[in-house]
């Protein structure tokens, strides 16, 4: 392989630790329910395109089957999210995580 192909190693671990800081920032800083799944979405995806990067240098396709593990992970917990969401919605007409932690005991 090449390196001149593409950016290098450091180019998508540098984008993916990228995307995985404003995944942590929209989750500590958000109060919607939507925007924090969505944040938490990001950070997967950034875990997702280390996998496939590192699988990509090492020439393996171990990385890229756990990346659609992960996708398919991904896609159940938002699933799930969403249902959850739903329901403090349902409960509160709500959306805000402040309304959401009511819900404990």
């Amino acid at each position: 392989m090449n390196l001149s192909d593409g950016p290098g190693l450091f180019g998508y671990v540098l984008l993916a630790g990228a995307l995985f800081s404003l995944g942590i920032y929209g989750v500590l800083t958000r109060k919607n329910l939507i925007a924090i799944l969505l944040s938490v979405e990001l950070m997967a995806n950034a875990v997702n395109l280390n996998l496939v990067a590192f699988s990509r240098f090492a020439q393996t396709l171990l990385g890229q089957a756990f990346a659609l593990f992960g996708i398919a992970l991904t896609v159940v917990e938002v699933g799930v999210g969403l249902a959850i969401i739903i329901l403090v919605y349902r409960q509160w007409s709500s959306v805000e995580a402040t309304d959401a932690s009511t819900m404990r005991g």
